[in-house]
């Protein structure tokens, strides 16, 4: 009797043994396949089968955190549940730190389940697993509940290093794209503007973000013309720096061989349609001056109206069309005429300066503007463009939402 004992006993140690052995090699394969950055499914499909075969769990729910919520990555065995209702069940279990047994739970979902396995970090609740059609008793329970609680766990933590690592990937990957985007943009802005002898230019350009959609440029075309620019593309980051980019590349080139505003228009705004396929628009305005004949043609597309001061009073230049980029063929396009007496100040800008909250909108609009421009429109363009900010900032109590691009010229 006694020797039928110790060879059960010795039986008995040695399926132990097996069985761990078993434990560990799977383990190790586990640790091998994170160690290779195998993807989440081929994770979960090892998971999968070491429960099936090895420990015998006729049934598995694997529930994974994500946002809040969590979300079943891993399902075999029984009727499915739909992941709202194992979620909502599940909730009531969310105090147990080790694994508790469910048969006798008055939760009919979770009583359909022999055991619910935790994963936590700290006090987070990372994963955790129902399991069911699991027979094993005894000392081999606690042993396959705890080598269960471990290899889920360091599943999850490899999830979660995957996870922390494709956000600092994309966190770099997105400081990159600004980083070229500033660059772009910073050849794209003028850093001095020309000096000319006809005509005194300043500007200002205060971005609202490292990187912003405005832009302005000066052509010099010949001795007696000249054609300036100002202009917003929406979106930003590099798609929207490339954009202005190729816009201003294709600005220069047109102008240089293209007379009629019109044209030049109508050929950029095929240009980016061509290259956004209508996704991203750009608002405009674009004016030639010819010093010879005074005479001031332009085309706003979309954009903030210009402000042109004389004499005292001062009018917006309204004429021309819509934004570029959000039609093939734009639907109608308005060219202005206009002459420019001696000592003509023209104000451009974007949108920015005058988008703020509503709460500033009486103190800060169109109209105030347009009173401000008459009472200091005798300025050189830097001061004007200095005091005007100064103004906003008197006037405006909320902070600045939008890139703010001044363009001022005085016309001798």
């Amino acid at each position: 009797m006694e020797d039928l004992d110790h060879n059960n006993d010795e039986s008995e140690l040695i399926r132990l043994l097996l069985k761990r052995q078993s434990e560990l090699n799977s383990l190790l394969e586990v640790t091998r396949a994170i160690n290779k950055n195998t993807s989440t499914q081929v994770l979960v499909s090892m998971l999968e089968v070491i429960l099936k075969n090895y420990l015998n769990v006729g049934k598995l729910r694997f529930m994974i955190e994500k946002f809040g919520s969590y979300y079943c990555i891993a399902k075999y065995g029984g009727d499915f549940e739909s992941n709202t209702d194992l979620y909502k069940s599940s909730m009531k279990l969310n105090k147990f730190k080790l694994p508790a047994k469910l048969t006798s739970h008055n939760d009919s979902i979770l009583s359909s389940y022999d055991y619910f396995i935790p994963i936590y970090h700290k006090s987070k609740l990372l994963a955790f697993a129902l399991i069911g059609e699991f027979t094993t008793s005894g000392e081999m329970l606690n042993n396959d509940l705890n080598f269960i609680q471990t290899i889920m766990n360091v599943i999850v933590v490899a999830l979660e290093n995957k996870r922390l690592f494709r956000e600092r990937i994309e966190a770099e990957r997105f400081q990159r794209e600004m980083e070229l985007a500033v660059e772009v943009q910073n050849m794209l802005i003028p850093i001095r503007l020309h000096i000319e002898t006809g005509v005194e230019i300043g500007a200002r350009y205060l971005p609202h973000q490292n990187i912003g959609g405005d832009y302005f440029d000066f052509i010099r075309l010949n001795e007696k013309e000249f054609m300036w620019c100002i202009a917003d593309v929406s979106g930003k980051g590099i798609s929207a720096a490339l954009l202005m980019a190729n816009f201003q590349a294709s600005l220069r080139a047109w102008a240089t061989v293209e007379e009629d505003l019109t044209n030049i228009v109508e050929r950029l705004n095929r240009i980016v349609i061509k290259i956004t396929k209508g996704e991203k628009f750009i608002t405009l305005f674009l004016a030639k001056y010819n010093e010879e004949t005074r005479r001031l043609n332009f085309i706003n597309a979309g954009h903030n109206p210009s402000l042109l001061y004389s004499n005292g009073e001062a009018v917006e230049l309204k004429l021309g069309t819509t934004m570029i980029g959000a039609f093939d063929e734009l639907p109608f396009i308005n060219q202005g005429e206009i002459d420019i007496e001696p000592g003509s100040l023209i104000v451009n800008y974007t949108d920015g300066l005058l988008d703020y909250e509503p709460s500033d909108a009486e103190n800060w609009n169109e109209e105030t503007l347009m009173d401000f421009l008459i009472a200091n429109g005798e300025m050189t363009p830097d001061k004007f463009n200095q005091a005007l900010l100064n103004e906003l900032n008197s006037k405006v109590k909320s902070k600045q939402i939008d890139d703010i691009t001044l363009l001022t010229l005085r016309i001798f």
